[in-house]
């Protein structure tokens, strides 16, 4: 993975970015010598977002399988969660 310095970024800007991606699909931005941000493409994203959706719909569907859910009213459900305070 390409890795570009918070230096770098602030002086060349956006060019320097795009630059590392014409080379991969994902840029490291290191912070005084340490990894602290990932660019990537807004198509990857986009498909890491829908991934991490399906993954939640899975477990959603999972504990409803298994009977880890609560079936109440709205009323009920705020009163559980204020109790919960």
């Amino acid at each position: 993975m390409k890795i570009l310095t918070a230096n770098d970024l602030k002086t060349k800007g956006v060019s320097a970015v795009d630059s590392c991606m014409e080379v991969q699909e994902e840029v490291v931005i290191s912070v005084r010598g340490k990894d602290k941000y990932v660019v990537i493409g807004v198509e990857k994203y986009a498909k890491l977002r829908e991934y991490e959706l399906e993954i939640a719909l899975q477990e959603a569907r999972a504990d409803a399988d298994a009977g880890r859910v609560v079936v109440e009213s709205v009323d009920d459900h705020m009163k559980r969660m204020s109790d919960d305070l």
